[in-house]
C-alpha cells in the first residue's frame, strides 16, 4: 500500500512538473514576441 502511495504521488508530482514548465516556456514565449513588437516600434 505505501508503494502505491508513493508512485500516485511520484506521477502526481511529476505531472505537474511537467505541466509548469510547458506554462514557464509559453509565458517566456509570449513575453519575447512583446519584448520584439516594443524594440520595432521604438526603431521606428
Amino acid at each position: 500500500m505505501k508503494r502505491l502511495l508513493a508512485l500516485l504521488v511520484l506521477v502526481l508530482f511529476a505531472s505537474v512538473t511537467l505541466t509548469a514548465c510547458n506554462t514557464v516556456q509559453g509565458a517566456g514565449k509570449d513575453i519575447k514576441k512583446v519584448g520584439e513588437k516594443i524594440e520595432g516600434a521604438a526603431t521606428k
